[in-house]
């Protein structure tokens, strides 16, 4: 008789310990897939607060492009209004037409090879290239986590515990590879397509 209650007690406890080291495992994963994604949110904000300036910084040389300017600032209205939803796929959406209108963006400015003196569109560039390699990095990273997460909280037995205490599943952050890269602007010695300020020496026309 002995033996069949230490039995018993032996099951219980690893019952228990299965059931704690489950619990503390998905609340770890769950808090660095939340890591993770402030990483991504840090970046994304950094990346809304570069554009106004590299748009006014080209509007100086190309003012009559005044669609491609403001198809990039409803772009990034758009973007900050789907970061504050905090739904990746929301959010990744918003990006990716984002990317889309600063690839315009940067097209236009390869009509105008003056802005390559300016070194206030330079660094604008070059801040910006480095914050969407950070972000792509950021997004690999969140994914990994978010798939790991997932998998815990989808497959036996640890479905059971995420279930029970509400472990609900993270939405990956898509990004089109082929928008996320921020083009360089080559300033190759061929004439502008739009007219060029009046009097370089002066700064940029004003409309």
């Amino acid at each position: 008789m002995e033996w069949f209650v230490l039995a018993i007690v032996v099951i219980v406890i690893v019952i228990v310990g299965w059931f704690v080291l489950t619990y503390n495992g998905l609340v770890g994963l769950r808090n660095r897939t939340q890591e993770a994604w402030s990483q991504i949110d840090v970046e994304l904000k950094r990346r809304h607060d570069l554009i106004p300036n590299l748009v006014e910084t080209v509007k100086g040389y190309a003012a009559h492009e005044q669609g491609t300017f403001e198809a990039v600032t409803q772009a990034r209205a758009n973007a900050v209004a789907a970061g504050a939803t905090g739904d990746p796929a929301k959010i990744g959406q918003a990006e990716n037409v984002l990317s889309q209108s600063l690839r315009s963006l940067f097209a236009v400015a390869e009509n105008y090879p003056e802005l390559k003196a300016i070194a206030a569109f330079t660094n604008l560039q070059e801040n910006l290239t480095a914050t969407e390699d950070k972000i792509e990095f950021s997004r690999r990273y969140y994914n990994g986590n978010v798939r790991d997460y997932n998998t815990r909280t989808q497959t036996v037995p640890s479905s059971l515990i995420a279930n029970m205490f509400g472990f609900k599943a993270f939405a990956f952050f898509q990004a089109d590879e082929g928008d996320r890269e921020v083009p360089q602007v080559s300033f190759a010695s061929t004439p502008p397509a739009g007219p060029p300020p009046a009097n370089p020496a002066s700064g940029p026309p004003t409309a």
